[in-house]
């Protein structure tokens, strides 16, 4: 018999939509409070037929209403991207409540991630270095513009905390006359306790269009 994470990670050739419906039945079925102690979401009675998750995401605070299953942005109630919903919900699922290990990860180090490092620095690590080159600065200014927190890594790191167990790390390092400027994006140590690999990817590569995304907005300034 498949585990719940096993199951989820079979799934990573289908299409977003279909897994995105695939979490949401696999949601309903399981117990929203013990979700929440797992997660580090709060839950939240509306009424005798409706309740909701309370959790942050990127810094900013979002909500999953049940029974519906619909991931929305607070304040507005507004309903987030197809890509944040499976997250959402990608963390809920597979959330364990494990504790937070020390140190940060490669994307080759998350489960079957090997097999994919190299596609997933294509489109994370290799596209931040195609945009900053040698502009330190410029990467500096962006990543605190998209939420980044600084931190002590290379010659500039900003984390940002996706979920309450789970953080990203991107770091750069600063080439010379022989090699490039490289950049990375790094796992919190405990992330595959909160996400599948094929999530983690999603979200590297959310987090690469919002620092590049964060980039452009400045220039247009």
């Amino acid at each position: 018999m498949l585990s719940r994470r096993d199951d989820i990670q079979i799934n990573r050739r289908k299409p977003l939509a279909d897994r995105v419906a695939e979490l949401r039945n696999q949601l309903a079925g399981m117990d929203l409070q013990q979700l929440a102690a797992r997660s580090g979401a709060q839950y939240k009675v509306i009424s005798a037929q409706r309740a909701e998750l309370h959790l942050s995401m990127w810094g900013e605070q979002v909500f999953l209403s049940a029974p519906e299953l619909v991931a929305c942005k607070l304040p507005s109630k507004d309903e987030l991207d197809l890509a944040s919903q499976a997250l959402i919900l990608y963390y809920l699922v597979t959330a364990d409540g494990a504790l937070p290990a020390d140190g940060w990860i490669s994307f080759s180090d998350l489960p079957d991630g090997r097999f994919y490092a190299q596609a997933f620095q294509s489109y994370t690590g290799k596209e931040l270095g195609r945009y900053f080159k040698d502009d330190l600065s410029g990467f500096i200014s962006a990543s605190g513009k998209a939420g980044g927190i600084a931190f002590l890594l290379g010659d500039a790191a900003y984390l940002y905390r996706l979920f309450p167990g789970v953080s990203l790390l991107v770091v750069a390092w600063l080439g010379d006359e022989d090699f490039p400027s490289t950049y990375q994006v790094l796992f919190s140590g405990s992330a595959s306790h909160y996400l599948p690999t094929d999530a983690c990817a999603i979200a590297g590569s959310m987090l690469t269009r919002r620092i590049i995304a964060a980039a452009v907005q400045q220039h247009g300034e």
